[in-house]
């Protein structure tokens, strides 16, 4: 899972920063037009708001988990939520969780408990 994980983090880096990209070619580094960009109606509205959503229920849970985890990394998903978005942050975080996950022991059977 973690090669689909990295791949995943170029994808979800490399293609929102294309349109953002053009954005900024075309209409220059002006963040207050963007941030109106993301609701010109509501149909672009709905989607926003339900990204920016799972964006706040994805680092709320993440951190919980981390913490709960040890991950000791969780702190990268918050640069890569600002500079990027959700599509790079959530894979990463994920991607932390395997790393984690692949070099943690295995539990161990309590003493006396039959396996």
């Amino acid at each position: 899972m973690r090669q689909f994980y990295l791949v995943m983090m170029a994808i979800g880096t490399v293609v929102p920063w294309i349109l953002f990209g053009g954005f900024f070619a075309a209409e220059g580094f002006d963040i207050p037009l963007f941030a109106r960009s993301l609701f010109p109606n509501g149909a672009a509205a709905g989607f926003t708001v339900d990204v920016l959503v799972s964006i706040v229920v994805f680092l709320v849970w993440s951190y919980a988990d981390a913490t709960r985890a040890g991950i000791r990394r969780w702190w990268l998903v918050l640069p890569a939520t600002c500079l990027v978005g959700l599509s790079l942050a959530l894979p990463l975080y994920l991607y932390l969780r395997a790393s984690r996950d692949e070099t943690a022991p295995a539990p161990s059977a309590p003493t006396g408990v039959p396996a």
